[in-house]
């Protein structure tokens, strides 16, 4: 069974950790690592002829035109990843149609892509907040990553679907929700594939789930940032817990992905959906 493969396209100082400590009005004034880090996966993804969906931040089109092209044009699928990447959950709806329309408007004068797909930053959006697929219903958008069926002291709905499936908005648009991958270890939910999950636990895990899920008949969204392969980013003064989720185990998350893009089958989240029709 293929997996999908996405990567969010943005820098190491837009992340959540960063919030409080290095506003949007500052991000000019840190060192970037975005370019050389995305040339890195262009790259490793060329080496295994695979194609994945970047779901690109507004700001870094705006800032990093031509780079957004490169990604197009070597045939990735190009998605949403809003503007500013705050939390869905954090806004309201207006403040959340604003940044939307801000990123799409970026996206494409980028790279002439007007994208099928969103992704809220830190999984920010639950499935109680129907307000915001209506605003995805309006924009055009045909499905949303933005669910990670876990409890977390960030983000997550524990009780929403672990499988895709449809969101029925009220004008009738339906919008495919495809949420972050889980596996179920002794009645619990357990996070896998992507990100800090990636990155923090062994390479046996992610393997072992992925096997599991591909027996179950779920395909697994892995997910991952272009500064989680580069080690040297710049270092913050953060407390511990920050820390760790932001800078641990750096130095083995090329590896990872290396391994995973040679044991294992991915295609784009629409590539997905259309194996479904």
């Amino acid at each position: 069974m293929k997996n999908i493969l996405t990567v969010d396209l943005e820098d190491w100082f837009s992340v959540e950790t960063f919030q409080k400590i290095i506003a949007p009005k500052d991000w000019l004034t840190q060192k970037p690592t975005v370019e050389s880090a995305t040339d890195k996966i262009l790259n490793l993804f060329q080496k295994r002829n695979v194609r994945a969906t970047f779901f690109v931040l507004g700001w870094i089109a705006d800032q990093y035109p031509d780079m957004v092209a490169r990604v197009a044009g070597a045939g990735h699928e190009i998605a949403c990843h809003s503007y500013y990447h705050r939390m869905v959950c954090s806004l309201s709806p207006e403040e959340f149609k604003a940044d939307t329309n801000m990123a799409v408007n970026a996206i494409f004068k980028a790279c002439g892509v007007h994208p099928n797909g969103y992704r809220s930053p830190s999984w920010g959006i639950r499935r109680d907040m129907t307000w915001a697929f209506e605003i995805l219903a309006e924009f055009g958008f045909k499905y949303d990553s933005s669910i990670f069926p876990i409890q977390h002291d960030i983000y997550g709905d524990p009780t929403a679907p672990r499988r895709v499936h449809e969101i029925t908005v009220s004008s009738g648009k339906r919008i495919i929700e495809i949420p972050a991958s889980t596996v179920m270890v002794f009645g619990r939910r357990l996070p896998l594939g992507g990100g800090g999950w990636l990155r923090q636990f062994p390479y046996w895990y992610t393997r072992w789930g992925i096997r599991r899920l591909s027996r179950e008949n779920m395909p697994v969204i892995v997910y991952f940032h272009p500064w989680e392969l580069d080690p040297d980013i710049p270092r913050v003064d953060l407390k511990m817990r920050d820390r760790f989720r932001q800078y641990g185990s750096l130095k083995t998350m090329e590896y990872k992905v290396e391994n995973l893009l040679s044991d294992f089958d991915f295609f784009t989240v629409s590539e997905y959906i259309d194996s479904l029709s």
